[in-house]
């Protein structure tokens, strides 16, 4: 982005400073660190400024850090923010990843703060649903996605010249 910032991002960046949250401006992504216990608050925000549509939530694992962190990547279809990202950063302690889903805001994160709790054990209070999705039932052991998970060889190999 450059040149003057639009009226709606000025007011934005406004709101989510009023709610402590840390703001980055980033090429045309805004990103958020929200206060902690606001990151409800800021989602809520950016609905209000017409970025309604979730487009992806994931997680990354630092551990080294000792944190895992989940992003959320949300768009608008409003003509003058279609090329703009609305992005949420959340870290959490990597031994005990506990943050609010975002359901009732961005009723998309459904699948998606699944998907994350089954691959990264970050588990979102208040959400529905919070059960397998891609990996088997019986599932035992460390999230996979964790970068300390081990695959277990099962013993079949193929030898070839």
């Amino acid at each position: 982005m450059s040149g003057e910032k639009p009226s709606w991002l000025v007011a934005l960046e406004g709101r989510l400073r009023e709610l402590g949250a840390e703001l980055e401006v980033q090429g045309s992504i805004l990103r958020v660190r929200p206060a902690p216990g606001k990151v409800r608050e800021v989602a809520a925000a950016a609905v209000e400024a017409g970025f309604d549509h979730l487009a992806s939530v994931e997680g990354i694992d630092w551990p080294s850090k000792g944190v895992i962190e989940v992003v959320y990547h949300a768009e608008s279809y409003e003509p003058e923010k279609r090329r703009f990202l609305f992005e949420v950063r959340v870290q959490l302690p990597r031994e005990k990843p506990v943050t609010p889903s975002l359901f009732d805001v961005w009723p998309n994160a459904l699948f998606m703060e699944r998907e994350t709790w089954e691959m990264l054990g970050v588990i979102f209070e208040g959400h529905p649903e919070l059960r397998r999705l891609l990996l088997p039932p019986g599932w035992e052991g460390p999230p996979p996605l964790r970068k300390d998970f081990k695959v277990v060889e099962e013993g079949i190999y193929v030898e070839y010249e």
